[in-house]
């Protein structure tokens, strides 16, 4: 179903689950949607109906109608919480039975859902309804292509298109979500650094400065620090691992467009210098799906990429009313 998906024959890098996974927090198998992810998907869902000239919940009428869902090519359903969710506050008269759940794989011809309803309020949520599952089906086929191939070390990033809805779908392509807000992890980058340090005249000072200092308590789920040069990837392990004794996470540091020989580069000084372990290794800035190769033995533990959910193609789903 996903070509050219075989996976590498070994991990970039053999370490801990890098603290990226935190999908969880927005749906599992077990509970489904969680309240985070449920509250993203009500403020989107009322503003594509908004601009699809909804305004008001549709109250039915006696006019009934079935129709099915039909997934158009192969890919991962993602959306059906999404389309339950509204329905149930736009459309209550609207029955749906899904065949395919969050998460499943569906062939090309694969029955998807059953709708029945009022006909004027079917075909009002026709669109918004294929638009949500398309989108979110897309990124996470997308994703899944990406995470066979590079299993347990793709993360998306927060250049999304419709925000925590999109790192669902990555999750359950299989992907990382990395930060899911701004505030879920604390990620300092040359701006944050700049602005925080305005006093200190190297960012290589900036980063020692601040790891120097910062309490775990103030990171959230963890703490990233953005590089530019190997020196500064150095003189972060090292400033963090002295402060190994206080029994802290890792530390995030994410190389910024290092490509994949320079990153290999870092990695065996960090190694060779013993600051390795205390820290995960991210890699961002210009990865390609074709490319994975090349980071095969890099020795990242986490590769970023935007790539996974801007500018994917939707999945081809369409609707069709009985007897059309």
């Amino acid at each position: 179903m996903f070509e050219d998906t075989k996976p590498l024959a070994l991990s970039m890098a053999e370490s801990k689950r890098p603290p990226h996974d935190r999908g969880h927090e927005l749906w599992t198998a077990e509970e489904g949607p969680s309240r985070t992810l449920l509250s993203s998907i009500d403020r989107w869902v009322s503003a594509l109906l908004a601009d699809d000239g909804i305004s008001m919940p549709f109250m039915g009428g006696n006019h009934t109608i079935e129709a099915t869902i039909l997934s158009r090519s192969d890919g991962i359903i993602v959306g059906t919480a999404a389309v339950d969710h509204m329905l149930q506050i736009w459309a209550p008269s609207l029955k749906v039975s899904w065949m395919a759940s969050d998460g499943k794989k569906v062939s090309k011809g694969d029955e998807i859902a059953v709708l029945s309803g009022d006909r004027d309020t079917l075909l009002a949520m026709e669109r918004t309804m294929l638009n949500i599952l398309g989108q979110l089906s897309g990124i996470a086929t997308e994703s899944k292509r990406w995470s066979s191939r590079a299993p347990g070390q793709i993360a998306c990033t927060r250049k999304t298109v419709w925000g925590m809805l999109d790192k669902w779908a990555v999750h359950l392509g299989g992907g990382l979500t990395h930060r899911l807000h701004r505030d879920d992890a604390l990620m300092l980058k040359e701006n944050d650094l700049a602005s925080m340090h305005e006093d200190i005249d190297t960012h290589a000072n900036r980063i020692v400065s601040y790891l120097q200092q910062v309490s775990a308590n103030e990171c959230g789920a963890f703490l990233e620090i953005e590089v530019r040069e190997e020196k500064e990837a150095i003189l972060a392990a090292a400033a963090w691992s002295q402060r190994s004794s206080e029994d802290l996470p890792r530390l995030v540091i994410m190389l910024d467009n290092f490509g994949p020989e320079r990153s290999k580069e870092t990695v065996q000084q960090l190694v060779e210098m013993n600051l390795r372990e205390h820290v995960c290794l991210e890699a961002s800035g210009g990865i390609v799906f074709e490319q994975l190769e090349h980071w095969h033995e890099s020795g990242m533990d986490v590769l970023s990429t935007s790539a996974v959910n801007r500018g994917v193609a939707p999945l081809d789903i369409t609707m069709i009313v009985d007897g059309a």
